[in-house]
């Protein structure tokens, strides 16, 4: 006999190990739209918003799907509930209630403007990756693109992101009401400033010249940055879920334990309702990009080509591997970390050492190999950005020459085997052999700091050290 499926009929018909939602969802007030409630959203803000309804019914959540209907499909009927999995060695499972509407754009274009107008709503969030933002390689918004060339011409029915904030922002202004705070959540630096000025020029291009001078004036677009390991939904979560719940979930989610929401503290006074429930609010995220690249993604992959240079496969393989492990805990502290200055609300050490828990949380499978795809874009990022800024202080480059030699041996490796090698300039990479000719790559290596005699030298003896 198959489990009843989720709703607020059946919740409490569930197991013990379920969490439930600590509120009465029936006296929750919309106050966020949120645009694009894929897997990351639910795992990640709605998870937030759900842990402010404890203390306030003002957080409901209207989930706005600018394209799909397969999230309204699957979660109407459970109510906008799901179950949110952390993986980790002993498993969670969580009831989210923070959904409270699930809306597809262009289905009920109307239903969206009620809640971007509403007196209730204080607050929009995305997720709708860079894409969404339609924006040329310069970063202004793209004239040309076809859904922005669509909302110039019928502004009233759009169809891109920025299209939706514009008329929101112009129906809220005609109504009375103050603008929403705008928090994007997509993986770009600078995020709220970018899409600030692509909904600016938005406004402009479409002749409203006085709103694009109230939005520039009055509206917030707070920058964000957001983390957490968030493997895709399939059938062996929905039976785990099933099996640990007793009800059956058509869309549940699963992410790590860890999870991390760094928000421009430009919110007013609604700033103590995120930070209770665990935001950091700071005047830098930058300066948290920069931890998370370097100390994050730069210890991800060291661990990498180092690793599988060793013959692991996962980086919790790796981490388990007491000489590697010890390694990259020592790039972090010695190497990486005194490149970042002071960061404003960041504890380094505490820090550093969630991320070495992440890495060996055996629940998440995090291949290597997926890590060292497209090393020429990620490693001037995330490592050559750190080794210039030790060698400008004068410090080792010992520890970060490793993984730029465990790269280049990497590749060579692929190429000798005739495997594969997923990075944009594959065809120049499988030709390379030996050190001077892959410093010559002038699209990864700045040519200051190949002719540093002393990280120079530094690489040549890790690759030579290298299997």
């Amino acid at each position: 006999m198959s489990a009843p499926r989720l709703s607020d009929a059946t919740l409490a018909q569930a197991a013990p190990a379920l969490l439930r939602p600590a509120y009465d969802r029936a006296a929750i007030r919309i106050g966020v739209v949120h645009f694009g409630p894929g897997a990351f959203h639910r795992a990640h803000q709605a998870f937030y918003f759900d842990h402010m309804l404890q203390t306030s019914p003002a957080w409901g959540v209207a989930a706005v799907s600018l394209r799909s209907p397969d999230l309204a499909e699957a979660l109407l009927p459970q109510d906008g509930l799901y179950i949110l999995a952390e993986r980790e060695a002993a498993p969670t499972y969580r009831a989210i209630g923070s959904l409270m509407e699930m809306l597809t754009a262009p289905r009920a274009p109307e239903a969206v403007f009620a809640h971007l107008t509403s007196p209730d709503m204080r607050i929009v969030t995305s997720t709708v990756t860079e894409k969404g933002y339609c924006l040329t390689p310069a970063g202004d918004l793209d004239l040309a693109h076809p859904d922005i060339a669509h909302d110039l011409a019928r502004p009233a029915i759009p169809r891109s992101f920025p299209g939706w904030l514009v008329e929101g922002l112009k129906r809220r202004r005609a109504a009375g009401l103050a603008p929403f705070i705008t928090i994007p959540c997509d993986n770009l630096s600078d995020n709220g400033g970018r899409l600030a000025r692509a909904v600016r020029q938005l406004a402009q291009a479409q002749g409203e010249t006085e709103l694009a001078s109230w939005i520039a004036a009055q509206a917030v677009f707070a920058s964000t940055m957001v983390d957490s390991i968030t493997p895709a939904t399939d059938d062996a979560l929905r039976a785990q879920v099933e099996a640990a719940t007793g009800l059956f979930d058509a869309w549940p989610v699963q992410r790590e334990g860890f999870v991390q929401w760094v928000i421009e503290d430009r919110l007013g006074d609604l700033s103590a309702a995120f930070a209770a429930a665990g935001v950091i609010l700071t005047s830098d995220v930058a300066a948290f990009e920069r931890a998370k690249l370097r100390l994050l993604n730069g210890a991800h992959s060291t661990l990498a080509y180092v690793g599988l240079l060793k013959g692991h496969e996962t980086v919790a393989a790796a981490m388990a591997d007491p000489e590697l492990a010890g390694f990259v805990e020592t790039l972090m502290a010695e190497d990486i970390a005194p490149t970042l200055g002071a960061v404003p609300g960041l504890d380094t050490p505490a820090y550093i050492a969630a991320i070495l828990a992440r890495f060996r949380n055996p629940a998440i499978a995090h291949r290597l190999s997926q890590i060292a795809w497209d090393g020429t874009q990620k490693l001037p990022f995330r490592i050559l950005e750190t080794t210039a800024d030790a060698l400008a202080s004068g410090r080792s480059v010992t520890r970060l020459a490793v993984p730029i030699a465990a790269w280049m041996r990497f590749i060579e490796r692929r190429a000798a085997e005739g495997a594969e090698i997923t990075d944009p300039l594959a065809g120049t990479l499988k030709e390379l052999k030996g050190v001077d000719a892959f410093l010559a790559l002038e699209q990864v290596f700045p040519r200051a700091l190949v002719a540093n005699a002393t990280w120079r030298g530094a690489v040549e003896r890790a690759y030579d050290a290298l299997p």
